[in-house]
């Protein structure tokens, strides 16, 4: 009796993917690259260029997710990859450097400082992805991250750097507090402090002009005084930290919850 003849699986036709669609993962790619690049100039002691590397990587990372909602393209693969490279981008090559500068000579301290400050970043990004999956938030929390963000984070821990950048080694303070430091913006990663995020607010029209006019302002500082622009900016983010708390417990208070 003939066999009958094994069935085939028909052939996955596999279709032409758009340019566009690779974008997000591509700015993704980029801030992994510009991350690792800040470690290298970290080896190189060019501290300067170590720091704006991580500050490119952060805005990589910024727009990565914005194009890929934009695009309306966002996937599974893109979230792991970006998780992938923000763990390493702002988890490891962070601590790379503050070890590189002055974490070193601290002694074991700058060491665990390191090693927690990586840790806190990835346990925060896990925690971040699964409260995606979480779709009983309510709207208006979706204005709020639970802890500091992994690339303010990264830019907290350099802070001291920079400020060393703009003052001199006069304000440089002795290893074991950097160490610290760096422990105490790995525990705000991981905290369950509610923190201001951009998506999800609205403005008025009337604060629209003032917002372009801030906006400028900010990228005249960036060029003309980096140092003092970007110490000052992560100042006013460590200011603001208590506010985004009062904010969402009144919010919180308001809604009952």
């Amino acid at each position: 009796m003939t066999q009958p003849a094994p069935s085939v699986p028909p052939r996955r036709i596999v279709k032409d993917l758009p340019i566009t669609r690779l974008l997000p993962n591509m700015l993704t790619l980029l801030s992994l690259c510009s991350g690792l690049t800040g470690v290298r100039f970290a080896l190189q002691e060019r501290w300067e260029y170590a720091v704006l590397a991580i500050l490119i990587a952060s805005v990589f990372d910024v727009l990565d997710g914005r194009v890929a909602r934009m695009l309306n393209i966002a996937s599974k693969f893109g979230a792991e990859l970006d998780s992938l490279s923000d763990a390493i981008s702002f988890g490891v090559a962070p601590g790379f450097i503050m070890y590189e500068w002055v974490l070193k000579d601290a002694g074991g301290i700058g060491w665990i400082a390191v090693l927690l400050f990586a840790v806190c970043c990835a346990l925060r990004l896990a925690r971040f992805n699964t409260m995606l999956e979480d779709h009983d938030i309510p709207l208006w929390a979706k204005r709020y991250f639970t802890g500091v963000p992994a690339p303010a984070g990264a830019c907290l821990g350099l802070l001291p750097l920079a400020l060393v950048l703009q003052f001199g080694n006069g304000a440089q303070a002795p290893g074991p507090v950097y160490a610290v430091w760096m422990i105490a913006v790995g525990g705000l990663m991981v905290s369950r402090l509610p923190t201001f995020a951009l998506k999800g607010w609205r403005i008025a029209p009337v604060w629209v002009a003032p917002l372009f006019v801030g906006g400028v302002a900010i990228a005249a500082g960036l060029i003309t005084n980096t140092w003092l622009t970007l110490s000052a900016l992560g100042l006013l983010y460590v200011l603001a930290l208590p506010l985004g708390w009062y904010s969402y417990r009144s919010r919180a208070k308001k809604e009952n919850i």
